[in-house]
């Protein structure tokens, strides 16, 4: 497959570069700063772009059969500015304007539905991360509206915890919700598993909760 990467060289981003450059597919990395990118590897083409410019990008995004997006916020001010939902939202225009429509991107399990059987000790974490990274969870629920007012074929894959645990391959994933007592997952499996969703088309127009 030709695959487009946006955030390719964050944490999430980077791995789902090299995963998918191991599995034989042809990437298109959208980067600010190339010398932060330091995946290598055949079937790997580096774009210089600004993601807030769509029609810097639209090149990126032609006739690929996937878009997959690592794109957020790296801290709290970004968040409170509204990063994420500003990123996503050149990304989506970009698309529209070339006609493409596969798009997996990285949101958070806070975003979503609370297990309904989960826990108290959970619930009650689950609320005080949900204030302390308020501004965070504002600007990816904000980035979601903007994925379901568009045409694409969207999936939100929504992890909790991020670790650099290495790839396991081994972890639960809930269409429409989150595994219950999900608490973290490496970022090398939430790569995995956004690869193994783009012909899923049960996590179409979908979020999806990750976790070991």
């Amino acid at each position: 497959m030709r695959l487009t990467v946006f955030g390719a060289t964050g944490g999430v981003g980077q791995e789902i570069v090299r995963q998918a450059l191991t599995a034989g597919h042809k990437v298109t990395a959208v980067v600010r700063d190339p010398a932060r990118l330091t995946v290598t590897g055949e079937g790997l083409e580096v774009f210089r772009a600004d993601v807030r410019d769509p029609e810097a990008v639209r090149p990126a995004v032609t006739g690929r059969d996937a878009v997959l997006s690592g794109l957020g916020a790296r801290n709290r001010g970004d968040a409170a500015r509204g990063l994420a939902t500003e990123l996503t939202r050149g990304v989506l225009r970009a698309m529209d304007a070339e006609g493409a429509r596969r798009l997996l991107v990285v949101s958070a399990a806070p975003v979503g539905p609370e297990p309904a059987d989960s826990p108290f000790f959970d619930r009650a974490l689950l609320g005080v991360v949900g204030r302390v990274l308020r501004d965070v969870y504002t600007d990816l629920t904000a980035m979601e509206a903007e994925l379901a007012a568009s045409a694409t074929d969207w999936t939100s894959v929504r992890p909790p915890r991020l670790t650099n645990k290495p790839v396991t391959g081994r972890y639960r994933k809930v269409v429409g919700g989150s595994p219950r007592s999900g608490r973290m997952i490496g970022r090398a499996d939430v790569a995995h598993a956004m690869l193994g969703m783009i012909d899923d088309r049960d996590t179409v127009r979908r979020g999806v909760g990750v976790a070991y």
